[in-house]
């Protein structure tokens, strides 16, 4: 039955704190609690009771309740004023020597500062340092950071060019990384700036935008990497890469034309290289050739004045010894020779100057065989060119021997 119900048994709040039930032999409202009340629990009753158990621990209580009196006043009984303290500074240095384990990755260092001085830099794994005392700063070293920059800048023949550059670098030394630069990306980023600005303003344009491409990133990378050791950054250059190189927006057809114009240049240079690389050895050769003859000639007229003299030499000394033998075997050596080296002839005709004579063995040949008609001609123009008197002297003597030959026939019969 429920507590406010008429005519039930409980008639007062189960959460008050009067007495119990309503008994039988009646009791007084305001009287002791009993033993039934079946009411949830006071929540000031477990505070103070939760209060009295810790009392207790630290030393202190509550006193006995006195009975002369009736009066229920604690008694005087004495607390350790020290006791929570220590309880709060012992959870206190447990809670501090729990936060200070740490735990180190694999790609990463540990750079402890004590009171803001370098102490060391710790490895990959677990760690243990003092909280609030050592300030433990991770720097990752393997993973390769990047950083791309677009300048505007001039070359050294006063042209402006536009160069996007990119830089890989990584962290090599933590401590140098952490204590040494305030900012390392901006550091890097200066730096690049420098060392690209320097390089572009000692190189032509033309290079930059055409095979002097590479040459700019090797320069600008050892260059750059003097500067972060300078600077003592702990960074590590990996790799500069020269994105693209391009004249400004307002220029870029004029100087288009003047590539395409070098590069003609360039196709006719090597034109005219490959006919001179085809031309010149002929040439050399033939050189060669005509200095070879030229030796060959030489050879030969050396040789032949050289057996000329050794002839003369023989002949002057058979000379010596037979004057008289040696003039008429040079007279008829060289009658010989001037005769055998001419077609004409010359024929002693009785009362009259030497005639010439145009050859007379083809004369005499002329009218036997199977003579072509060229040759007929040749000769029939040839005994036109004889003197007659030559021709009355050839016929004297064929009818002389005509009449010899007939003479001796005769005689012959008889």
């Amino acid at each position: 039955m429920a507590w406010n119900e008429p005519g039930g048994g409980n008639q007062h709040d189960p959460w008050s704190g009067g007495g119990g039930r309503r008994g039988g032999s009646g009791g007084g409202g305001g009287g002791g609690g009993g033993g039934n009340n079946q009411g949830p629990p006071d929540l000031d009753e477990a505070l103070k009771k939760f209060q009295d158990k810790l009392n207790n621990m630290l030393g202190g209580g509550r006193g006995k309740r006195g009975g002369g009196n009736g009066g229920g006043k604690p008694g005087g009984g004495r607390r350790n004023t020290f006791a929570l303290p220590g309880l709060l500074v012992v959870v206190a240095l447990a809670i501090w020597a729990a936060s200070g384990f740490y735990l180190v990755d694999q790609s990463e260092r540990g750079v402890v500062l004590r009171f803001g001085e370098f102490q060391q830099v710790v490895t990959p794994g677990l760690h243990w340092n003092p909280p609030l005392i050592d300030d433990v700063r991770m720097v990752n070293v393997t993973r390769v950071r990047s950083l791309t920059q677009t300048q505007s800048m001039l070359t050294r023949d006063e042209n402006i060019v536009e160069v996007e550059i990119s830089a890989q670098y990584q962290v090599a030394d933590p401590r140098a990384f952490v204590l040494n630069v305030r900012n390392p990306q901006l550091s890097i980023e200066n730096a690049l700036d420098s060392a690209l600005r320097h390089v572009v303003g000692g190189t032509d344009m033309i290079e930059i935008l055409t095979s002097g491409r590479e040459i700019l990133g090797s320069t600008v990378a050892s260059r750059l990497q003097s500067y972060l050791d300078s600077y003592g950054t702990g960074l590590s250059l990996q790799t500069i890469n020269i994105e693209s190189t391009a004249p400004p927006a307002a220029v870029v057809n004029a100087f288009d034309d003047v590539i395409r114009a070098r590069e003609d240049r360039q196709r006719t240079i090597n034109e005219a290289m490959a006919y001179a690389n085809a031309i010149i050895p002929e040439a050399q050769g033939q050189a060669q050739r005509l200095i070879e003859q030229g030796q060959g000639y030489r050879e030969s007229v050396v040789s032949d004045a050289q057996g000329q003299a050794n002839r003369f030499n023989s002949m002057l000394t058979e000379y010596r010894n037979a004057p008289e033998i040696m003039r008429e075997r040079l007279y008829l050596d060289a009658v010989s020779e001037v005769l055998g080296n001419t077609n004409k002839v010359l024929i002693d005709v009785s009362d009259s100057s030497p005639l010439m004579y145009l050859p007379l063995d083809q004369l005499r040949n002329g009218n036997s065989g199977n003579g072509s008609q060229s040759n007929q001609n040749t000769n029939a123009s040839n005994s036109e060119s004889i003197d007659p008197r030559v021709l009355d002297r050839l016929r004297n003597q064929q009818q002389s021997q005509g009449n010899s030959s007939r003479g001796i026939s005769r005689e012959g019969r008889q």
